[in-house]
């Protein structure tokens, strides 16, 4: 077990979040953040605007939306 400390556990939490890392990195992330505090509370914030993002991409929008964007593009279609 390395600590990895707080720098590279702050530069790397996008990609951990996202599990874009190998597993000896993540688990050096996991080792830090078990014993900080402040670690864990960023991790904490992104887990969860990561949650509420993807949460948010889930709307459809309405169907009388789509027909007005697909009818624009058919239109320059036409024109080129």
């Amino acid at each position: 077990m390395t600590d990895c400390g707080c720098d590279k556990a702050k530069a790397e939490l996008e990609e951990f979040l996202h599990n874009e890392l190998d597993a000896q990195q993540c688990q050096d992330i996991r080792d830090h953040m078990a014993n900080c505090d402040d670690c864990s509370a960023e991790h904490l914030v992104g887990l969860t605007l990561t949650t509420k993002v993807k949460e948010a991409c889930q709307e459809k929008a309405p169907d009388e939306l789509k027909q007005l964007i697909v009818g624009a593009i058919d239109r320059l279609d036409a024109r080129a």
